[in-house]
């Protein structure tokens, strides 16, 4: 039987911090997840009524293991977020890239009958049918980054965006190289099989084809320091002159910088990917080549764990017209500079 461990919240507080986690809610009831049904919210509630404890929810979390910063940070964030609110009782799996062990937790937990389940599968495809089976159980499922492959899988769905991703990164490179056609852009990408970088490089590519630019040279490595540091060092060999690069993750991008110091080069700017506090440290000093980054979103399976709480209890989202949870949330991927650093450095990851 894989490990589980419960996360005893502490009392809900309705701060300025736990609305903005909640996307200042209300306390309007919906329909059942089932039923699709909304009914109207009343005129009198509030945004307080809606962080208030309700009945107490039992909620199953599972997602891989944290075998990189993003993550970690995926992994911490959804148990702070757990502990804001006392009707929340907290049942984390033990994380795993195994699908069939992954599985096998999505089953116990649809035997203890949880009242809600926040997935961030191992793999999408493969952790389908289990949620199906939980759906069909009366068990609303919120799943998280990596996308079932049937709508009926999930209640509803939170991911980063990855296309946008390439398109905040090339749309900053535009904006840097500004008149010069003859660039050489550069980009280290993460693993080439995974639609999500196949998603991040097609958003870079548009970006810069908008501007009349396109990439020069590109290599994949594989989200490690290792395969960062290898995949930058084959780039720098071929390419002898670079005017921009972005690497798509800054946990491998701690290799490529690595590289970079190891060649001795600097007629370049890069652009990481994914929002690492290390990575926003460096813009902030403004000590390397690195001058900004693109985020996706460390707080996807805490915004899962507030979703599910909101579905459960009946609840919706004060700043939609709807009174029900959507099906799917997508998160921005905005530019980190220097100018606007001191706004995303508290929430970012440890590489």
């Amino acid at each position: 039987m894989q490990s589980t461990h419960r996360i005893w919240p502490r009392i809900a507080m309705a701060s300025g911090a736990t609305l903005a986690v909640m996307g200042l809610l209300t306390a309007c009831t919906a329909g059942t997840p089932d039923s699709g049904g909304a009914a109207a919210p009343a005129a009198d509630t509030t945004v307080e009524d809606n962080a208030a404890t309700g009945d107490t929810i039992t909620i199953g979390f599972s997602g891989p293991a944290a075998d990189h910063g993003w993550l970690g940070a995926i992994n911490t964030a959804a148990i702070a977020e757990a502990e804001k609110y006392s009707d929340v009782d907290l049942v984390v799996a033990e994380g795993t890239n195994d699908a069939n062990l992954q599985i096998s937790q999505v089953e116990t937990f649809i035997n203890d009958k949880v009242d809600a389940i926040v997935l961030l599968p191992t793999d999408g495809a493969a952790l389908t049918d289990v949620a199906i089976k939980a759906m069909n159980a009366g068990i609303p499922v919120i799943n998280v980054d990596r996308e079932f492959s049937s709508t009926f899988a999930a209640r509803t769905t939170v991911l980063g965006d990855n296309y946008g991703m390439g398109v905040s990164a090339g749309t900053y490179i535009c904006e840097q190289l500004d008149g010069k056609k003859d660039a050489v852009v550069a980009e280290i990408a993460g693993i080439d099989s995974l639609p999500l970088t196949q998603e991040r490089s097609k958003g870079f590519a548009d970006a810069l084809d908008d501007c009349g630019l396109d990439v020069s040279n590109r290599v994949a490595a594989d989200f490690t320091v290792q395969g960062g540091e290898a995949a930058a060092s084959q780039l720098l060999s071929a390419a002898p002159k670079i005017d921009a690069i972005w690497n798509h993750d800054d946990d491998q991008g701690v290799g490529v910088l690595a590289a970079i110091d190891a060649a001795g080069r600097d007629e370049f700017f890069m652009v990481g990917g994914a929002g690492s506090a290390n990575v926003m440290r460096s813009i902030q000093a403004d000590d390397t080549v690195l001058k900004a980054t693109v985020i996706y979103p460390s707080t996807q399976a805490a915004d899962g764990i507030a979703l599910a709480r909101l579905v459960v209890q009946e609840k919706g989202m004060s700043d939609l017209v709807e009174s029900s949870v959507p099906r799917k949330i997508q998160l921005y991927a905005p530019v980190v500079t220097k100018e606007n650093v001191e706004v995303y450095l508290p929430s970012a990851f440890e590489s």
